[in-house]
This record gives structure tokens, C-alpha cells and sequence, in this order.
């Protein structure tokens, strides 16, 4: 009977990016915690044994666990991914961390994503628009959609704004007003739904400069960086030929 290899456990070095930029005094800097490796050991686990038995002082996010709220977002090793996605045993034993770029920092590996995505939210109005709202029959059974259309609707709905894709784009490093891939996928969204009646013409009203989908260098980071593993190139290039018809 072939008997089946037992892994070695290691010893990781984590380094952390570390700074509280409420504290004057604080200076961004890294702090290497060691712990030893155990078998199906994510990030976020590393994260919270180090908290709970070496420092209470570290801050990071987390909120499912399970790859469906976002908050755990980080720089992995200089590429952004979800702590508690990440198995430590396909990383190297030192691991260096940092904040995800872009978004606000509240402390060492927190960052409000939160505050940058309803901006984002309010300023490209990712809601369904329609006319007569205020007389619609709440209790009136919904017009039917095509599935293949709710397919659709449903896959780019899996968007969880964990924020790696803005940390992944060179735009958004260098213009902080760029909409992302998370914003030009929600417009998209908004533009296939039946129940927007918003024209092409009103969409690029909103996206049609280079804050929005004409900034995109097309490097696609946020695609091949995306833990949900959304079409986002696709996305956007479809936005970019309806937009350019506007324009032109």
C-alpha cells in the first residue's frame, strides 16, 4: 500500500508592514513574527495565532473567513489577494505583508475599502434607475428575465469589492479618481440590466473620460489578480465599444 508523504512543518517568518497613522509617533516599518506552519494554514489563521499569542496590537480585517466579504484583502508578496484564501504552504517560509495601496489606512494591515467603494458607488450612481418608481406595485409579481441574461447579471453581481483589483491597477496608483474594474464592472452591470432604463448617452456621462473606462491601460492586473475570477477585461472592453460609440 503506497503510503502517502508527510509534510515537514516550517517555521515562517511573516513580515508586516507596520504603522498607526493616528500615532504621531509611529514610523511605517517591519516587524518579522515566527510561527510554526500548520497543515491547510491560510494567512489569516498565521494572522490570528500571531494576534491572539504574540501581538494583540496587530490590526487586520476579517469578517467570513470564507473568501465572500472581502475585508481580508492584503499585498501578498508584492501581489494582492484574500488572507483567508491564501495557503501558506504554496508561499515561501517568509512572507512579507503590507496594506492593500489606494484605499485609506486606519493600521498596519486595515485599510477602509468601505469609505473608497461608496464613493465609487455615489459618484458612477451603481443603482438601478428607472422611471415611475414612486408609483410602482411593490406586491406586483416582477417581469420575467431571460436566464441567460440573469446569468450574466449574476456573474458580475459575484463582485465581492475586496479591493485587489484597484491594488493591482497601475491607474488607479497614479489618477485616485479612477473608477477601477470594481466601477466599470458595476456599470456594466447596470447597462445590461432591462430594468435601468439609463441610455448609453447617460452611462457616459459617467465613465466616458479617463477617470473612467478610457483610463484603463489595459494591463490587466485586475483580472488576473481577482479572487472571484471575474471576466473584468471582458467587461470592460465591451463598455469601452458602447462608450466609444457615444463619443464618436
Amino acid at each position: 500500500m503506497e503510503q502517502i508523504p508527510v509534510q515537514q512543518s516550517r517555521t515562517l517568518n511573516l513580515r508586516v508592514l507596520r504603522h498607526n497613522p493616528r500615532d504621531p509617533g509611529s514610523e511605517p516599518h517591519l516587524q518579522t513574527y515566527r510561527i510554526e506552519e500548520a497543515d491547510t494554514m491560510t494567512l489569516f489563521m498565521a494572522l490570528n495565532e500571531i494576534r491572539e499569542r504574540q501581538d494583540p496590537s496587530l490590526q487586520f480585517d476579517f469578517v467570513c473567513r470564507a473568501g465572500i466579504c472581502g475585508s481580508c484583502g492584503m499585498v501578498i508578496n508584492g501581489r494582492p489577494g484574500l488572507a483567508c484564501r491564501t495557503l501558506t504552504r504554496d508561499l515561501p517560509e517568509t512572507i512579507t505583508l503590507a496594506p492593500l495601496p489606494a484605499f485609506e489606512l486606519i493600521g498596519d494591515l486595515s485599510v477602509n475599502t468601505g469609505k473608497w467603494m461608496r464613493g465609487m458607488a455615489e459618484r458612477l450612481e451603481t443603482w438601478v434607475h428607472a422611471e415611475g418608481l414612486d408609483q410602482v406595485d411593490i406586491g406586483a409579481m416582477e417581469a420575467p428575465m431571460e436566464p441567460e441574461l440573469a446569468e450574466q447579471l449574476y456573474e458580475l453581481e459575484r463582485c465581492i469589492e475586496c479591493g485587489c483589483c484597484i491594488a493591482a491597477c497601475g491607474t488607479a496608483q497614479m489618477r485616485g479618481e479612477f473608477a477601477g474594474a470594481v466601477g466599470l464592472n458595476q456599470i456594466t452591470r447596470f447597462r445590461l440590466d432591462p430594468r435601468d432604463t439609463r441610455s448609453d448617452a447617460d452611462f457616459y456621462e459617467l465613465v466616458g473620460d479617463d477617470s473612467g473606462v478610457f483610463g484603463c491601460m489595459t494591463l490587466l492586473g485586475c483580472e488576473d489578480l481577482c479572487p472571484k475570477d471575474l471576466p473584468l477585461a471582458t467587461q470592460i472592453a465591451f463598455l469601452r465599444r458602447r462608450m466609444a460609440a457615444v463619443g464618436n
